[in-house]
């Protein structure tokens, strides 16, 4: 449980979303696996042969794996043939240049189809501002790389009730001068800050109304059809557990899943669960 003094400041009902509006059957589920800075390249070949075959089977759901760079390339010879995307961790806004150790979208766009774009983490520990995310979402659109574009407060600010202004803020600011013709396929994932790596998970209802500011956020930008056409995932001490209490929100259509992705039978428990909610939506 999140911690008592945590405070939601929203003119939304944060339990209610959009839902009645939202073409939520539309939406296949995206469930991003972030493996953050772990894994040889020989451990995340084991990874990826302890949980390919049981999430390949596992149709109704998209599913992302986003190794360490170095894995990149070992990762596609095992993800070969199946529906299993892979995905990057972060990258440089520029094609090339000099640029010490930065990986760029040109070399990338061969090897994934997603990017995870202003993780906290890349935030807190490398001061990537609201205008480098931006610099870099664009970048991956150029290159036909889907962004999954990361936000999310801290706990401070969370509890000064500044969620929605720390967070449309940093979509609005992320977001600026992409055409509303490119962002129908991008990714958005809301991560509390305070929740990551702790174990204190959002409540649903609390992260549902959350998504629905920034699904609301994302019509003001882009109009209303663009913005029901974007996948808002949650992300922060997700696991098979409570994925479904997050997957049965009408705002909410998957997670950006940190720590419980490490563990095969768990991330496969999760992306399985994920489809048994929403085969039960109907659609």
């Amino acid at each position: 449980m999140p911690p008592k003094t945590i405070i939601f400041n929203s003119s939304h009902n944060p339990g209610s979303g959009s839902g009645a509006e939202s073409p939520r059957a539309d939406r296949i589920p995206i469930i991003a696996a972030n493996w953050k800075m772990n894994k040889t390249v020989e451990e995340t070949m084991q990874l990826l042969e302890q949980m390919v075959d049981d999430l390949d089977v596992l149709d109704e759901v998209d599913k992302v794996i986003c190794p360490p760079f170095v894995a990149l390339y070992s990762a596609i010879e095992i993800l070969e043939d199946t529906d299993i995307a892979l995905g990057a961790q972060n990258m440089f806004w520029e094609d090339a240049g000099a640029f010490t150790g930065e990986i760029s979208p040109i070399m990338l766009r061969e090897l994934v189809d997603f990017v995870i774009i202003g993780h906290s983490e890349r935030r807190q520990y490398f001061g990537e501002s609201d205008a480098d995310v931006n610099r870099k979402v664009k970048a991956a659109i150029r290159n036909d790389i889907t962004p999954i574009v990361a936000v999310g407060e801290n706990l401070l600010q969370n509890q000064a009730g500044q969620t929605e202004q720390i967070v449309t803020s940093q979509l609005r600011q992320g977001l600026e001068g992409v055409p509303a013709l490119d962002a129908a396929g991008l990714v958005v994932a809301y991560e509390p800050i305070w929740a990551i790596g702790t174990g204190l998970a959002c409540e649903p209802t609390q992260a549902n109304g959350v998504a629905s500011i920034l699904r609301r956020t994302l019509t003001e930008i882009f109009g209303q059809e663009t913005a029901q056409a974007i996948r808002i995932q949650y992300g922060g001490s997700v696991n098979s557990k409570n994925i479904a209490d997050f997957m049965a929100q009408p705002e909410i259509d998957g997670a950006l899943v940190g720590g419980a992705s490490l563990d095969a039978a768990e991330f496969v428990r999760i992306v399985a669960r994920t489809q048994e909610v929403y085969a039960r939506r109907g659609r």
